[in-house]
Protein backbone atom coordinates (compact mmCIF):
# COMPACT_ATOMS: atom_id res chain seq x y z
CA UNK A 1 0.00 0.00 0.00
CA UNK A 2 2.96 2.30 0.68
CA UNK A 3 3.80 2.72 -3.00
CA UNK A 4 0.18 2.96 -4.17
CA UNK A 5 0.02 6.73 -4.43
CA UNK A 6 3.44 7.08 -6.05
CA UNK A 7 2.39 4.53 -8.64
CA UNK A 8 -0.95 6.23 -9.29
CA UNK A 9 0.78 9.63 -9.47
CA UNK A 10 3.28 8.31 -12.01
CA UNK A 11 0.47 6.67 -13.99
CA UNK A 12 -1.42 9.97 -13.98
CA UNK A 13 1.66 11.75 -15.26
CA UNK A 14 2.23 9.19 -17.98
CA UNK A 15 -1.41 8.90 -19.06
CA UNK A 16 -1.59 12.66 -19.02
CA UNK A 17 1.53 12.65 -21.21
CA UNK A 18 3.12 15.29 -18.99
CA UNK A 19 6.57 14.45 -20.28
CA UNK A 20 5.56 14.78 -23.92
CA UNK A 21 3.07 17.63 -23.65
CA UNK A 22 3.90 21.19 -24.36
CA UNK A 23 2.44 22.40 -21.11
CA UNK A 24 1.58 26.05 -21.01
CA UNK A 25 2.30 28.15 -17.98
CA UNK A 26 -1.42 28.13 -17.22
CA UNK A 27 -1.43 24.31 -17.38
CA UNK A 28 1.55 24.19 -15.02
CA UNK A 29 -0.14 26.61 -12.61
CA UNK A 30 -3.29 24.48 -12.58
CA UNK A 31 -1.32 21.27 -12.01
CA UNK A 32 0.34 22.96 -9.03
CA UNK A 33 -2.93 24.16 -7.56
CA UNK A 34 -4.49 20.73 -8.13
CA UNK A 35 -1.61 18.95 -6.38
CA UNK A 36 -1.92 21.27 -3.38
CA UNK A 37 -5.70 20.86 -3.21
CA UNK A 38 -5.32 17.09 -3.30
CA UNK A 39 -3.07 17.21 -0.23
CA UNK A 40 -5.57 19.48 1.53
CA UNK A 41 -8.30 16.92 0.78
CA UNK A 42 -6.14 14.13 2.23
CA UNK A 43 -5.46 16.25 5.32
CA UNK A 44 -9.15 17.02 5.82
CA UNK A 45 -9.94 13.31 5.69
CA UNK A 46 -7.21 12.60 8.25
CA UNK A 47 -8.56 15.28 10.56
CA UNK A 48 -12.01 13.62 10.41
CA UNK A 49 -10.94 9.99 10.71
CA UNK A 50 -7.82 9.84 12.86
CA UNK A 51 -7.58 10.03 16.62
CA UNK A 52 -3.78 9.97 16.54
CA UNK A 53 -2.27 13.26 17.74
CA UNK A 54 0.72 12.99 15.43
CA UNK A 55 -1.50 12.41 12.40
CA UNK A 56 -3.68 15.37 13.43
CA UNK A 57 -0.67 17.64 13.86
CA UNK A 58 0.73 16.64 10.48
CA UNK A 59 -2.65 16.96 8.72
CA UNK A 60 -3.21 20.42 10.21
CA UNK A 61 0.20 21.50 8.94
CA UNK A 62 -0.60 20.10 5.47
CA UNK A 63 -3.95 21.88 5.28
CA UNK A 64 -2.52 25.20 6.46
CA UNK A 65 0.64 25.14 4.37
CA UNK A 66 -0.99 23.95 1.16
CA UNK A 67 -3.81 26.51 1.47
CA UNK A 68 -1.12 29.18 1.74
CA UNK A 69 0.59 27.86 -1.41
CA UNK A 70 -2.70 28.00 -3.31
CA UNK A 71 -3.18 31.61 -2.17
CA UNK A 72 0.34 32.47 -3.35
CA UNK A 73 -0.28 30.73 -6.68
CA UNK A 74 -3.53 32.64 -7.18
CA UNK A 75 -1.73 35.90 -6.43
CA UNK A 76 0.99 35.02 -8.94
CA UNK A 77 -1.36 34.09 -11.78
CA UNK A 78 -3.43 37.19 -11.06
CA UNK A 79 -0.28 39.31 -11.28
CA UNK A 80 0.70 37.57 -14.52
CA UNK A 81 -2.81 37.99 -15.91
CA UNK A 82 -3.30 34.31 -16.68
CA UNK A 83 -6.06 31.90 -15.75
CA UNK A 84 -5.01 28.37 -14.80
CA UNK A 85 -6.58 25.86 -17.16
CA UNK A 86 -7.82 22.38 -16.48
CA UNK A 87 -5.88 19.84 -18.50
CA UNK A 88 -5.38 16.11 -18.94
CA UNK A 89 -2.71 15.95 -16.25
CA UNK A 90 -4.75 17.78 -13.60
CA UNK A 91 -7.79 15.63 -14.47
CA UNK A 92 -5.71 12.46 -14.10
CA UNK A 93 -4.36 13.64 -10.76
CA UNK A 94 -7.89 14.35 -9.51
CA UNK A 95 -9.09 10.93 -10.67
CA UNK A 96 -6.21 9.25 -8.84
CA UNK A 97 -6.88 11.30 -5.72
CA UNK A 98 -10.58 10.37 -5.73
CA UNK A 99 -9.61 6.70 -5.81
CA UNK A 100 -7.08 7.15 -3.02
CA UNK A 101 -9.58 9.08 -0.87
CA UNK A 102 -12.13 6.31 -1.36
CA UNK A 103 -9.51 3.71 -0.39
CA UNK A 104 -8.45 5.67 2.69
CA UNK A 105 -12.07 6.31 3.72
CA UNK A 106 -12.65 2.59 4.15
CA UNK A 107 -9.83 2.23 6.69
CA UNK A 108 -10.09 2.73 10.43
CA UNK A 109 -7.81 3.58 13.33
CA UNK A 110 -4.20 2.39 12.99
CA UNK A 111 -4.74 1.05 9.47
CA UNK A 112 -5.95 4.50 8.39
CA UNK A 113 -3.11 6.31 10.18
CA UNK A 114 -0.48 4.10 8.55
CA UNK A 115 -2.03 4.33 5.09
CA UNK A 116 -2.46 8.11 5.34
CA UNK A 117 1.11 8.81 6.44
CA UNK A 118 2.57 6.30 3.96
CA UNK A 119 0.61 8.05 1.23
CA UNK A 120 1.90 11.44 2.38
CA UNK A 121 5.51 10.26 2.17
CA UNK A 122 5.05 8.92 -1.35
CA UNK A 123 2.92 11.87 -2.44
CA UNK A 124 5.55 14.40 -1.42
CA UNK A 125 8.32 12.39 -3.11
CA UNK A 126 6.31 12.32 -6.33
CA UNK A 127 5.38 16.01 -6.22
CA UNK A 128 8.96 17.10 -5.51
CA UNK A 129 10.29 14.96 -8.37
CA UNK A 130 7.63 16.28 -10.75
CA UNK A 131 8.34 19.91 -9.88
CA UNK A 132 12.08 19.42 -10.34
CA UNK A 133 12.06 17.32 -13.48
CA UNK A 134 8.95 18.43 -15.35
CA UNK A 135 7.23 21.60 -14.18
CA UNK A 136 10.27 23.85 -13.67
CA UNK A 137 11.89 22.84 -16.96
CA UNK A 138 8.61 23.34 -18.86
CA UNK A 139 7.73 26.71 -17.28
CA UNK A 140 8.63 29.60 -19.57
CA UNK A 141 7.81 32.53 -17.28
CA UNK A 142 10.67 33.38 -14.93
CA UNK A 143 8.34 34.23 -12.02
CA UNK A 144 6.56 30.87 -12.31
CA UNK A 145 9.91 29.02 -12.38
CA UNK A 146 11.01 30.95 -9.27
CA UNK A 147 7.73 30.17 -7.53
CA UNK A 148 8.06 26.46 -8.29
CA UNK A 149 11.69 26.45 -7.19
CA UNK A 150 10.70 28.12 -3.91
CA UNK A 151 8.21 25.31 -3.23
CA UNK A 152 10.85 22.60 -3.16
CA UNK A 153 12.31 23.41 0.28
CA UNK A 154 8.93 23.49 2.08
CA UNK A 155 7.86 20.29 0.32
CA UNK A 156 11.10 18.62 1.38
CA UNK A 157 10.38 19.77 4.93
CA UNK A 158 6.92 18.22 4.67
CA UNK A 159 8.51 15.02 3.42
CA UNK A 160 10.91 14.98 6.35
CA UNK A 161 8.03 15.51 8.82
CA UNK A 162 6.01 12.79 7.11
CA UNK A 163 8.92 10.35 7.31
CA UNK A 164 9.41 11.10 11.02
CA UNK A 165 5.69 10.64 11.67
CA UNK A 166 5.75 7.45 9.61
CA UNK A 167 8.48 5.97 11.79
CA UNK A 168 6.59 6.86 14.97
CA UNK A 169 3.23 5.61 13.73
CA UNK A 170 4.65 2.32 12.49
CA UNK A 171 6.19 1.74 15.95
CA UNK A 172 2.86 2.16 17.75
Amino acid sequence: MKKTFLLSFVIALITGNIFAQNLSNTDIAHIGVTANQIDIDYANLALKKSKNKEVHHFAEMMATDHKAVIEQAVALVTKLGVTPTDNDVSKSLLDGAKKKLKELSKLKEKAFDEAYINNEVEYHKAVIATIKTVLIPKATVHELKDFLQALIAPLETHLHHAEMAQKNILKQ
